[in-house]
């Protein structure tokens, strides 16, 4: 790419700081490796705005249709997944967007863009708390869940808050390469690709409780003793019904299958089980998985990382931790070669 690159990011009251601040650090440090990015922060009437916890932003002009921007790329805030966009917040995103090189978006600022009709008919994404919001609010989106981030053209979406510095690093390398976008992450001490979806940050499974009393029995089956018989047969004779009709009912009510349910709920205790400090082993067993392995193909298929993988991120933020949990075992085999 030669000459600059006019990145323009749309900022608003209530904006989150980090969806701004995160992908303009990444612009700013490709700039050290070769990059030429501009950067221009919009506001819709140019006036500068306060972000989410209290900071001023400088902003550095109002929107207008000129200049075109190679990039614009529109902040999030946790004000809209709860509230509609209002409209001229919307006119606000849809005006550069209409000439700028590619439009995407951090976090919920998928929910602007949606409101000003620029996702219909795109697969997006957004932060999994608010994934099943965005499709009720643009119902041709074909919105991906477990998604870091999603290109559909020259739009682009991402997942919650950080995961916009994994699409920042996406554009540079998409820009310069990937030995620019490897020397920026390098720099910001993050991973260039992440492994996994955004599922491994997600709440344990959470929702209404069916309203048929024969699946609220089963579900309070499951969830009161996950390491029960809980196959199809067992479930439908509890209930003394067809393994048909069990299924029907599952799949009517909570939209999944009563084999899918249980492993939801056995995967959600083995997690949580993982999160106190449970060995790998222990979390299948009290979970109710027939072996680790079982667990662990699960938890490849949901997460695309392993249950100890997972474990590693999620216990905690000492980087010493593993080194202090091997310790013992390294003195024991040292004695063991000495004796």
């Amino acid at each position: 790419m030669s000459g600059p690159h006019r990145v323009a990011i749309l900022v608003y009251e209530g904006v989150t700081l980090l969806d701004v601040a995160g992908p303009a650090e990444v612009f700013k440090e490709a700039n050290r490796f070769g990059a030429d990015y501009r950067m221009t922060l919009l506001s819709p009437t140019g006036a500068d705005v306060t972000s989410n916890i209290g900071i001023r932003i400088a902003v550095d002009a109002a929107v207008s249709a000129e200049p075109a921007f190679d990039t614009f790329l529109v902040a999030g805030s946790d004000r809209y997944p709860r509230n509609r966009v209002p409209g001229d917040l919307a006119d606000a995103a849809r005006t550069p967007a209409a000439a700028a090189g590619r439009v995407a978006s951090v976090c919920t600022g998928a929910f602007i863009l949606a409101a000003a009709g620029l996702l219909e008919g795109k697969r997006a994404t957004t932060h999994w708390k608010v994934t099943h919001e965005l499709a009720l609010r643009c119902p041709t989106c074909q919105v991906q869940p477990d998604a870091i981030y999603v290109r559909d053209g020259s739009t682009y979406t991402s997942a919650g808050v950080t995961a916009g510095i994994d699409l920042a690093l996406a554009l540079v390398e998409e820009d310069h390469g990937p030995d620019v976008a490897r020397d920026v992450a390098r720099a910001l001490v993050v991973y260039m690709q992440r492994a996994g979806g955004q599922s491994q940050f997600s709440a344990p499974l959470q929702g209404p409780p069916p309203r048929s009393p024969a699946v609220r029995d089963v579900t309070d089956l499951v969830t009161a003793n996950p390491r029960g018989d809980h196959s199809l047969g067992e479930l439908a004779k509890h209930l003394n019904v067809s393994t048909r009709q069990l299924t029907r009912l599952f799949h009517d009510e909570l939209a999944t299958t009563p084999a899918r349910y249980v492993e939801n709920i056995r995967f959600d205790l083995a997690r949580a089980l993982l999160d106190q400090g449970h060995t790998a082993t222990q979390a299948a067993a009290q979970a109710g998985f027939p072996s680790y392995e079982s667990m662990r193909r699960v938890f490849a298929r949901k997460l695309s990382i392993s249950p100890a993988a997972y474990q590693r991120r999620f216990r905690t933020t000492r980087p010493d931790a593993d080194q202090s949990a091997r310790t013992p075992a390294i003195r024991e085999r040292t004695r063991t070669r000495g004796s």
